[in-house]
């Protein structure tokens, strides 16, 4: 438990390689996570070539940790080995639709949260990028991933050079319904959000984006309306052309 509760994400690593062998490992620890039906609907693709990296850093909104890191793991939703599996077996594969879609992004999801913890276990450093489904055309282009294959979670991998401090998390009265769900009067939104609120670094982020209050830097800067409807529709497409959406 102490090793789940002391999660930090590091974005600065030592320019110290990671084995092989601690790589496959971690990986092996990827692929022993929960996964429906037994199918394992993902693939791993493991960026470690410096000139690879460089055409992966626009695609993640230029941040820097994907050049800095020693390794960078695309996690992807993948029915295409599934489905040529059962082609060959004379099979009749229906799975280009939303929920195979679903099915294989949630597999996925659940490796690379195994591959986090497999990684921290060892002393080893974790950022995940949620920015992989943005730029997912351009992503699938630098990787060549086929047909039915999705970029679902990019995680960097390397020896911290950091300790940073953890990040807030809401208290668990926020996120936890006994029985059924039970919906969030004003009084309890503003109690539940008001740690959040009161820390300086977000107090400062609301000084240098000249907004009124931590929401709005959220609705107003990280994440507008207008980009994700934009990153949606672009998405949707992505589906289409991969072959999950008719």
């Amino acid at each position: 438990m102490d090793l789940l509760n002391n999660h930090r994400t590091i974005r600065k690593y030592q320019q110290k390689e990671v084995p092989d062998e601690v790589l496959k490992s971690l990986v092996n620890s990827g692929c022993r996570a929960s996964t429906t039906g037994n199918m394992q609907l993902y693939s791993i693709v493991v960026t470690k070539d410096r000139a690879n990296k460089e055409k992966l850093v626009p695609l993640h909104f230029n941040q820097p940790v994907i050049q800095s890191a020693p390794v960078v793991l695309t996690v992807c939703a993948d029915f295409n080995r599934f489905i040529r599996w059962c082609e060959v077996s004379h099979a009749t594969p229906g799975y280009g639709n939303f929920l195979s879609f679903l099915t294989a992004s949630i597999d996925a999801l659940l490796v690379a949260q195994n591959i986090c913890i497999a990684a921290e276990d060892i002393g080893l450093g974790i950022c995940y990028l949620g920015t992989s489904t943005y730029n997912a055309k351009e992503i699938i282009e630098v990787l060549n991933l086929p047909k039915f294959v999705f970029p679902i979670a990019t995680l960097t991998v390397g020896w911290p050079d950091e300790s940073p401090a953890q990040t807030d998390r809401l208290p668990m009265e926020a996120v936890v319904h006994n029985e059924t769900y039970k919906d969030y009067t004003q009084e309890d939104v503003k109690k539940l959000y008001a740690y959040k609120e009161n820390l300086e670094e977000y107090k400062q982020y609301i000084r240098e984006n000249n907004k009124e209050s931590l929401a709005q830097v959220f609705t107003d800067v990280r994440y507008p309306g207008k980009d994700n409807e934009f990153f949606s529709e672009k998405i949707l497409k992505v589906l289409k052309d991969q072959g999950f959406l008719k």
